[in-house]
């Protein structure tokens, strides 16, 4: 093979080098996630506790990485996780921090953080993320999920509230937008639905 046949050798393999990387597939872009503004919680008349911290909440498994989920089927057995469509943290903290949020607003509590000294007496809420994922339904739609355990205990360490919460939200469209403003519709039900135990406690604790 001579000098001549070599150089074309190598500008057609070149070529098809280069043909290949304009046909490559396009990595898509990272979307990142938050969730609607929360709906206001009915304000308590008075203070009905001292302090309130709220930990980070738990998850296990899918359910704590920062991947929202989907499930292929209506019963939700087997779930996946989106590679490119993301909370912007981990939902254990966007948890935390919308309850936070919302009991701030209620006057149920003096004070209501995500950490006091260990000194200082409070009612300590946790959860568990048991469903956070979006579903196919019967509409040819998607539903949104949220089940959470969630606890509170008082300030010597025994439960006032040991339960589980639940809702489902159909989103309004297939976008996953409309998903996520289902996940916050769920979360504000699932949230009050906590609220309202908590303070029928308070209020016995009171009476």
């Amino acid at each position: 093979m001579n000098a001549r046949s070599i150089a074309r050798g190598f500008l057609a393999l070149a070529a098809t080098l280069a043909l290949a990387a304009c046909s490559a597939p396009t990595v898509p872009d990272f979307t990142y996630y938050r969730l609607p503004r929360p709906a206001p919680l009915e304000a308590a008349p008075k203070p009905l506790f001292g302090d309130i911290v709220v930990d980070v909440f738990a998850a296990d498994g899918l359910y704590g990485d920062q991947a929202l989920i989907y499930a292929t089927d209506a019963a939700a057995q087997e779930l996946r996780q989106y590679h490119y469509q993301l909370w912007t943290d981990p939902p254990t903290r966007v948890l935390q921090r919308r309850m936070i949020e919302q009991l701030r607003k209620t006057n149920v509590a003096g004070v209501i953080t995500d950490e006091l000294p260990a000194s200082r007496p409070a009612i300590r809420v946790s959860g568990i993320i048991l469903r956070f994922d979006r579903a196919p339904n019967e509409t040819g739609g998607f539903t949104a999920t949220v089940a959470l355990k969630l606890r509170a205990d008082d300030a010597t360490g025994v439960p006032m509230l040991d339960d589980y919460y639940r809702a489902e939200k159909p989103a309004a469209d297939t976008s996953m937008r409309a998903t996520v403003d289902a996940y916050g519709a769920a979360l504000d039900q699932v949230f009050a639905a906590f609220y309202a135990d908590l303070r029928k406690k308070g209020e016995q604790h009171a009476g």
